[in-house]
C-alpha cells in the first residue's frame, strides 16, 4: 500500500514539500524577529501548510487529469463496457499509460489486419473475375462466330459447339466449387460420419483417375501392399474428394512417366496419416504458405492448360479441418511434393457394427 501511495501521490507530495520549505525558509526571519510567535507554533503552522497544500494540489490535479483523460476514454472507448472512475484514472498514471499503449498496439494490429484482408479481398475478386470471364469469353466468341455464318459449316459447327460446351463445363465446375467452399466456411455442410476402408477408398480414386494418369504415362500406386482393410472414421464421400483432388493435382503437375504414390501410416494411437507423394515439378518454398488460398496458382503466367477451378486445395483444407484434422505439405522444387492429412482410426468391430445397422 505504501508503494502504491507514493506512486499515486508523488507529484502532490513533492509540490507540497516545495511550497512548505519555501514558505518556511522565506517567512522564518520575519516571523521570528518581528512577531512573538513561538518556534513550535511556527513549525506546527508549516506542517499545516504542507497538508493543506497536499490536499489542494492532489484534488486539483485529479480533477484536471480526470476531465481531460475522460474525454480520451469517451472518444476512443478505451475501456469497453466499463464505467470510468476517477480513482482508476488519476491515482495510477502508470496504469493509464499502459492502457493507452495497449490500445494503440491493438489498433495498429487491427489496422494491419484490415489492410491484409483488403489486399486479400482485392486479389480474390481479381482472381474470381479472371477465372469466370475466361470461359465466358470463350463461349461468347464461339457462339458469335457461329452466328456470323460458321453454323452452316457442319464440321466447324460441331467443333465450336464442343469447345463452347467445354467452357460451360469449366464455368459450372468453378461455380460448384465456389458454392462448396462457401458452405464449408459457413459450416452448412453436414458430415455423414461413418466407418469405412481407406484402402478401398484410395483404390476407387485410382480407378477413377487411371485414364487421366495414363494419358501422361503416370503410374498410380500404393507404397506397399495392403492385404487387409484399414478402417477410419469420417465422411467417406468428402474424404474421397480430398484424395481425388490431391491425386488429380499430382497428375496435373507431375512429370511424364512419373509416379504418384499413396501411403497409409500410423501416426499416434488413434490417428492415421495419409500421404500423397509425387516426383513432379515440386513447389518453390515461397509459394507453399499460400497453396490453400482460393484461386492461388503457382503459375503466375495465368496459364490454364492444366485445367481445374483453382479451388481444389482450398476445398481439401476445409474438408480436412471440418473433420477436426490437419493437412500438411512438403515440397522440393524440381523433385516433387508430398501432401498429407490425418484421419481418425477405427476398429473392425466399429465397421461391422455400422454395417449391421445399415
Amino acid at each position: 500500500m505504501s508503494v502504491k501511495f507514493k506512486k499515486s501521490y508523488k507529484f502532490a507530495l513533492k509540490s507540497s514539500l516545495y511550497i512548505t520549505l519555501y514558505c518556511f525558509v522565506l517567512l522564518m526571519p520575519l516571523v521570528l524577529f518581528f512577531t512573538d510567535i513561538a518556534w513550535w507554533m511556527y513549525s506546527l503552522h508549516s506542517v499545516f501548510v504542507f497538508f493543506i497544500s497536499f490536499f489542494i494540489i492532489q484534488y486539483r490535479v485529479e480533477n484536471f487529469i480526470y476531465r481531460r483523460v475522460k474525454k480520451i476514454y469517451d472518444k476512443v472507448s478505451l475501456l469497453e463496457h466499463t464505467d470510468l472512475r476517477s480513482s482508476a484514472v488519476t491515482t495510477d498514471m502508470q496504469t493509464l499509460t499502459e492502457e493507452i499503449e495497449k490500445f494503440a498496439t491493438n489498433k495498429k494490429i487491427e489496422i494491419e489486419s484490415l489492410q491484409v484482408r483488403e489486399e486479400y479481398r482485392r486479389d480474390y475478386l481479381g482472381n474470381i473475375s479472371h477465372e469466370i470471364k475466361t470461359p465466358l469469353y470463350t463461349i461468347q466468341s464461339y457462339l458469335e462466330t457461329l452466328q456470323d455464318g460458321a453454323i452452316d459449316d457442319l464440321e466447324i459447327r460441331d467443333q465450336y459447339l464442343e469447345r463452347a460446351m467445354s467452357g460451360v463445363d469449366r464455368l459450372t465446375f468453378i461455380i460448384r466449387d465456389l458454392d462448396m467452399i462457401s458452405r464449408l466456411e459457413a459450416g452448412n455442410i453436414h458430415l455423414e460420419t461413418t466407418v469405412f476402408d481407406i484402402v478401398a477408398c484410395v483404390q476407387e480414386v485410382f480407378d477413377f483417375l487411371e485414364y487421366r494418369a495414363n494419358k501422361r504415362d503416370i503410374t498410380l500406386m500404393f507404397d506397399m501392399k495392403y492385404p487387409k482393410p484399414i478402417y477410419v472414421r469420417g465422411d467417406r464421400d468428402r474424404i474421397s474428394q480430398v484424395l481425388t483432388n490431391l491425386v488429380s493435382n499430382s497428375i496435373k503437375y507431375g512429370k511424364n512417366k512419373g509416379t504418384t504414390e499413396v501411403s497409409i501410416e500410423d501416426l499416434i494411437k488413434n490417428k492415421l496419416i495419409i500421404r500423397v507423394t509425387d516426383n513432379g515439378e515440386g513447389i518453390k518454398k515461397e509459394f507453399i504458405p499460400r497453396l490453400f488460398e482460393r484461386f492461388f496458382r503457382v503459375d503466375k503466367s495465368g496459364n490454364r492448360k492444366v485445367g481445374g477451378s483453382g479451388l481444389g486445395l482450398s476445398i481439401v483444407k476445409h474438408i480436412v479441418e471440418a473433420h477436426g484434422e490437419h493437412i500438411y505439405v512438403e515440397s522440393s522444387f524440381g523433385y516433387g511434393s508430398e501432401f498429407s492429412f490425418t484421419i481418425e482410426k477405427a476398429s473392425k468391430e466399429a465397421y461391422e457394427e455400422i454395417m449391421e445397422e445399415e
